[in-house]
């Protein structure tokens, strides 16, 4: 894609850029500026990643603990290296440097809420209970686990692996020295609340984040993500919902009999891709599918919705908490640009 340059941004996108600079720290992280040619996709996506990893209850080490260990359950190398720096944010350098090197951390608790987040990949998995955290804290956890899981997916389907040019986040001194210019913004807790302005009614959410501002922001992101199911025909979203439902969290293997030609089925293709292996879609897969009406801002609907098929069935997975519940499908417009 091409994203419009961030200076243009106008409206909720130049909003979203704002509370980035303020509480995230990065200004214009390419996180989000990936996504600024869908702002309705933009706009939610922030939401819950404020709501949850940023403002939300407990520890932020244990929370970028378990976004860590998502991205690695994920094979994100650019999440896996973020969540590093930000762990050399807190404070705690050696935890930061043992888990950057592959290894398992001192502290127990820590080590049980990486492997958590682990788990989570596994709809229903046996890692998933008991919750490494108390109950206080869960939605914050749960709702950074889910935003991680699709974030992830936007990340190897839209962005390269690469953080620094060479990868040089990889190195220890660089790692550290981005982490401490991150410090001051990472251990102040902001007051929960401050995204959900930037959306449009979005509703409660699910049980499990009844009561906190993480439920808002993740039904938000629901309803934005599913829209892209309209720019399937109902075929090609049956089958996307037929193979993601019957997903157990493993990665699906080179020889992948369910996933459709590029040629024949191109839009169920790369949905899938981007559900299940989102770092194995290529140039090739997307200009199958692009036409001149598929612009960039349809690109990012068919991959978000795609992404969040997976993070649904994720979701709804989850031991001892309701389902979000449905609703309609949605449509996306997508007029030449």
């Amino acid at each position: 894609t091409t994203p419009p340059p961030p200076e243009s941004a106008t409206g909720v996108t130049a909003d979203v850029y704002a509370q980035l600079a303020e509480d995230f720290g990065i200004e214009r992280a390419t996180t989000f500026v990936v996504l600024s040619s869908a702002p309705g996709i933009l706009a939610p996506t922030w939401a819950l990643v404020r709501e949850s990893l940023i403002a939300g209850e407990g520890s932020r080490t244990s929370r970028q603990l378990t976004a860590l260990g998502v991205s690695i359950a994920n094979r994100c190398p650019f999440c896996t290296d973020a969540h590093t720096m930000f762990l050399h944010a807190t404070g705690d350098h050696a935890l930061a440097q043992r888990v950057a090197r592959g290894g398992t951390p001192d502290d127990e608790a820590h080590a049980r809420v990486l492997a958590w987040g682990k788990a989570t990949r596994v709809p229903g998995g046996p890692g998933l209970t008991p919750l490494p955290f108390s109950r206080k804290h869960a939605p914050a956890h749960i709702g950074t686990a889910l935003a991680f899981h699709f974030v992830n997916r936007i990340v190897s389907a839209l962005l390269t692996e690469k953080i620094l040019p060479g990868n040089a986040q990889r190195l220890r001194p660089v790692r550290s020295l981005m982490g401490r210019s991150l410090a001051k913004t990472v251990r102040r807790r902001p007051a929960p609340g401050a995204s959900l302005a930037l959306l449009d009614d979005p509703g409660p959410g699910p049980e499990w984040a009844a009561g906190t501002t993480v439920g808002p922001a993740y039904a938000a992101l629901r309803t934005a993500a599913s829209a892209g199911a309209g720019l399937l025909d109902e075929a090609d979203r049956a089958l996307v919902h037929q193979v993601v439902r019957a997903w157990r969290g493993t990665h699906p293997p080179l020889a992948w009999g369910t996933l459709p030609s590029r040629h024949d089925r191109p839009g169920a293709r790369l949905a899938l891709l981007a559900a299940l292996a989102p770092y194995r879609i290529t140039d090739e897969d997307v200009a199958a599918w692009r036409t001149p009406v598929h612009t960039d801002h349809c690109l990012v609907h068919l991959v978000a919705y795609g992404a969040f098929t997976a993070v649904d069935r994720i979701e709804r997975a989850f031991p001892d908490f309701g389902p979000a519940g449905g609703g309609v499908v949605p449509r996306v417009s997508c007029e030449p640009q």
